[in-house]
């Protein structure tokens, strides 16, 4: 796939969704996840994302009571040596709060895109069209990439 390619050497800001369609395996989305992932653990491009992943992708499991899910989710996102977990701090927070009164984005979103630009990402893999056209970062949507 030629955009995992493009990453080569990168850093790439990640949001919830693209761990979540890797790990519970989403028919509609795991070709295109799977072989990003895969990459990652090759060493090819070094993955960042921030603690609203492991809250968002948590919630889920406790509430439908899959503790083994749930600690999936804590090992990939605590413990890979592909992924780093960036926790919130005054610099990611001011800086979340200047895209949110650029772009008027939700503050999870907004916190997600901090860490990554804060993190030195270039790129950001979502699936959220509405964050596509941000001049801060270049924003890879899955279901717009070939």
């Amino acid at each position: 796939m030629g955009w995992i390619e493009a990453l080569r050497g990168s850093v790439v800001g990640l949001d919830t969704g693209p761990l979540i369609y890797y790990i519970e395996e989403h028919p509609a989305f795991l070709t295109q996840v799977k072989p990003f992932f895969e990459a990652a653990e090759r060493n090819e491009f070094r993955m960042v994302t921030s603690f609203v992943t492991l809250i968002e992708v948590l919630v889920h499991p406790l509430r439908e009571n899959h503790p083994e899910l749930a600690e999936e989710y804590r090992n990939i996102l605590l413990q890979s040596p592909a992924l780093t977990t960036i926790p919130l701090d005054g610099g990611i927070a001011e800086e979340a709060a200047e895209l949110r009164a650029r772009h008027n984005l939700r503050t999870p979103d907004a916190i997600q895109l901090a860490t990554a630009i804060r993190s030195g990402a270039s790129w950001f893999l979502t699936n959220d069209a509405g964050l596509a056209n941000l001049s801060e970062i270049s924003v890879l949507v899955l279901k717009q990439l070939p």
